[in-house]
């Protein structure tokens, strides 16, 4: 064991979550040594996604693929905490861990005795992790990923011009919001080092999306510029995010940050007097006039065969990129490496991706 699976060895946390982003935080903490306990609800069969599956699992199978992808490395207990003993046992747990992460509404974790207010009034130490769907501690909505897609403007952005707004793959918000409690629980642990003292800490899907609108955000509230739909194209850049087909009809996807990038990419294509050209001679100039320059680059990346060009467009220092399916990620040795395997107590194999993408040495 090195010593980033060891780093939390000896913490304990209790996770009252369920979905995506509560579990990823509890994940989170599991790989770096934390011994994490998830309480599930016995009287609905557990965390709900147990039973998202894809139409390509069993339907016996007592978990999903879903479940799987944030629940590694926990012991999980599945309790009804209407029940006295069942909750004598959740509650035990909760006062006697260094973090409690909770996604309960406030009123049902009050309700349940398993709120901020009470365990910490047991555990002065407690760090108590909230997460909830909306800023506003009275809006108890029910809310999932793609509602918050929605109302923060993510889903108006996402997609091709005059055509319907497209969700995101992934629950993005969802894995926003786990790192933003990963951070506040780790504030609250370095606070409760120098102090002894224990924290509540919160977060909600929102604001979390709110905050990951970085640059769109700014050219709305600098420029008033309402972002648009644009594909993979970026509003500030180009080429960035242009696809092209290649000879053998593959596409290719460039990403010119820099005026030294877009000279590179003019001489592999052999029209080094493209970047002396008025209309593309600096970046303003490329994204006010893009249609007319992914006409002349289509037409100059249409003679050569995607495995030409990728290579060759590394070697000078252009970012491009092929378009990978699930499939071709997977063949990528560094994805390899990041997939976390565990076997169920029942002999189930699962596999899922590691939620840690850095290294401590």
């Amino acid at each position: 064991m090195d010593m980033q699976n060891k780093f939390f060895s000896g913490l304990k946390v209790v996770e009252f979550s369920s979905v995506l982003a509560g579990p990823a935080v509890g994940m989170f903490f599991a790989e770096l040594g934390a011994e994490v306990v998830k309480i599930e609800n016995k009287t609905t069969g557990g965390d709900v996604t147990r039973g998202w599956k894809h139409t390509a699992e069993s339907p016996e199978s007592p978990i999903s693929a879903y479940w799987c992808s944030v629940n590694w490395g926990k012991k999980h207990l599945l309790l009804d905490l209407s029940n006295p003993e069942d909750h004598q046992q959740a509650t035990e747990l909760a006062i006697a861990a260094d973090v409690v992460i909770s996604n309960f509404k406030p009123s049902s974790a009050q309700r349940m005795g398993v709120d901020a207010a009470t365990l910490r009034a047991a555990n002065p130490r407690l760090i108590y992790a909230q997460l909830s769907s909306f800023a506003d501690p009275e809006d108890e909505s029910p809310a999932f990923d793609a509602i918050l897609q929605a109302e923060a403007g993510f889903l108006y952005m996402n997609g091709e011009p005059d055509r319907m707004p497209v969700k995101m793959p992934v629950a993005l918000i969802d894995v926003l919001a786990a790192h933003q409690l990963k951070e506040a629980i780790l504030i609250a642990l370095l606070h409760r080092e120098r102090t002894g003292e224990g924290s509540t800490v919160s977060t909600s899907l929102m604001e979390a999306a709110l905050a990951s609108l970085v640059n769109q955000a700014s050219n709305y509230l600098m420029n008033a510029h309402i972002p648009q739909r644009m594909g993979t194209r970026h509003p500030n850049i180009a080429p960035y995010g242009d696809l092209f087909a290649c000879a053998d009809g593959q596409m290719v996807l460039l990403a010119v940050g820099t005026e030294r990038q877009f000279k590179q990419l003019c001489q592999c294509l052999d029209m080094n007097d493209l970047s002396g050209n008025p209309l593309f001679s600096n970046n303003q100039a490329r994204v006010q006039n893009r249609e007319r320059l992914n006409e002349i680059l289509a037409d100059a990346i249409s003679k050569r065969p995607l495995d030409e060009w990728i290579p060759f467009f590394k070697s000078q220092g252009v970012p491009a990129a092929r378009i990978r399916d699930m499939k071709a990620v997977f063949d990528l040795p560094e994805a390899q490496a990041m997939v976390l395997e565990e076997t169920t107590a029942t002999g189930q194999p699962t596999q899922r991706m590691k939620t840690l993408a850095f290294k401590i040495t």
